[in-house]
């Protein structure tokens, strides 16, 4: 909100002066209404921890981040260039391997990728398009510049937190959106909905759903929201049945074929015939109906190999051998610590440095080094030894802070931006997205898992009145 010589940045004054009109007790009584209006909705996630889990309301803070029109522009612009080359980089290794045999990426960081699945080469994916919805988590560093941090292109959560975010503003605060000219996020639903059914290959009466693991799932509020809103139908696997090699949704007036499956479940688990035979969360057969070409199922088996964090580092090359264009938005430095070299070099430094597991998420078994006790040091300097490939460690970046409102007080807190973009014949990033915040004082991790909330984003349109 403030320039480093304390003054308010242009796009942020009118939003300023409408919060010092409030004194604390109504920041306070709002805060409080905001809170109240996320447990009456139930907008909800599932920790779990220490082998129980806990449903949480998602902590929310009241003042939102504004993106300026022209540094959106630079957002949209790099997210459509990054979901194209990822796009391009899966379906050349399901295909021909072009990128490997040209020596541009090892051939070890695909096939010895837990999430490459060998027999999906010469699959037919339709639109030959993989991915659907994706989530590209970026931050501003110390200079401004927005850098991605991570691509999350198999099953990326929280689109419905950004909805709800926006709907929540709206109602306790709708003193901050009178001089301001936002993109309206809620006109962003229909696309998607049109979106997904790109990928039918009937056009008239075509069905699609939603298939999740079922109500202990941690984003199952994720679910059922996404689900009511594109005007889908949310099924389990037992609502599914594979009847020759299509799919059916079992009715009430019988079944119903489905040309679409947006799922919300991990390859592994998704049909107990080709994968994990122990899987009850799937459907038998799926697969099978998938690659005769009678049902699309999106985002699209495989993915997890373009988004796992060893081939991270590698994204700007792939852009460049695709595209023939220069990434537009940067990553953040990555080493990989295969070579003895660079891991000498790493376990030297490692309370400088941010060590990362290749396949966890949500901020799990993580070093933030200049933050960490000697013994959790000494546990990662173990890890790393034992199992050099499985990491990757990357500089402890000073991320751009925002202030929050939490305990009654204004504190500056970490935050980074997760955007959605959303791929059928054409890519679109919904403006805007979710920002979130590292809410426990001068924490780094913004994960709701480990403490971290979340923010309303704003884009502004040009032309706005500051």
């Amino acid at each position: 909100m403030f320039t480093s010589e304390g003054k308010v940045k242009p796009h942020y004054r009118t939003l300023h002066n409408t919060i010092r009109s409030f004194d604390r007790e109504e920041l306070k009584l709002k805060h409080e209404q905001a809170q109240a209006s996320f447990l009456r909705q139930g907008i909800t996630f599932t920790l779990y921890q220490d082998n129980l889990s806990t449903e949480r309301t998602m902590p929310f803070d009241f003042i939102p981040i504004i993106i300026s029109s022209e540094d959106w522009v630079e957002i949209e612009r790099g997210i459509e260039q990054r979901i194209k080359g990822l796009n391009a980089f899966l379906e050349d290794i399901y295909g021909e391997e072009r990128i490997i045999k040209e020596g541009i990426i090892p051939e070890y960081l695909i096939k010895d990728n837990p999430y490459y699945i060998e027999h999906l080469k010469g699959f037919p994916f339709p639109l030959t398009n993989h991915i659907f919805l994706a989530g590209i988590d970026l931050i501003r560093d110390d200079r401004g510049e927005y850098r991605v941090l991570e691509d999350n292109l198999r099953n990326p959560s929280g689109l419905s937190y950004m909805y709800q975010n926006r709907f929540v503003m709206r109602h306790v605060y709708p003193e901050f959106f009178k001089e301001h000219t936002l993109y309206k996020i809620e006109q962003q639903l229909d696309p998607l909905r049109q979106t997904l059914m790109d990928y039918s290959s009937r056009k008239k009466s075509a069905v699609a759903v939603l298939l999740t693991p079922g109500v202990f799932n941690s984003a199952y509020y994720d679910h059922v929201f996404l689900a009511q809103q594109m005007g889908i139908q949310l099924v389990e696997g037992s609502d599914l049945v594979v009847k020759g090699e299509s799919v059916y949704m079992r009715t009430i007036h019988g079944l119903r074929q489905v040309d679409v499956i947006y799922r919300r479940i991990d390859d592994d688990y998704l049909d107990p015939e080709q994968f994990r035979s122990d899987s009850l969360l799937g459907v038998k057969g799926l697969y099978r109906a998938a690659s005769a070409g009678n049902v699309a199922i999106v985002n699209a088996m495989g993915n997890g190999v373009a988004d796992d964090k060893a081939l991270y580092a590698f994204v700007p090359d792939i852009i460049r051998y695709y595209l023939n264009e220069e990434p537009i938005l940067k990553n953040v430095d990555t080493y990989s610590l295969r070579k003895p070299s660079m891991r000498k070099w790493v376990l030297e430094r490692l309370d400088q440095l941010v060590i990362k597991n290749v396949g966890s998420s949500g901020g799990y078994d993580m070093l933030i080094g200049p933050h960490s006790t000697r013994e959790k040091l000494n546990l990662f300097r173990e890890k790393i030894i034992e199992n050099p490939e499985q990491y990757i460690a990357q500089p402890t970046i000073k991320l751009s802070r925002a202030p929050a409102f939490q305990d009654n007080q204004f504190y500056p807190c970490h935050v980074d931006l997760r955007v959605y973009a959303m791929s059928g014949k054409k890519v679109r990033v919904i403006p805007g997205g979710l920002s979130r915040v590292a809410l426990k004082k001068g924490s780094l991790v913004v994960n709701s898992s480990q403490g971290g909330g979340g923010k309303d984003t704003w884009v502004l349109k040009k032309g706005v009145r500051v």
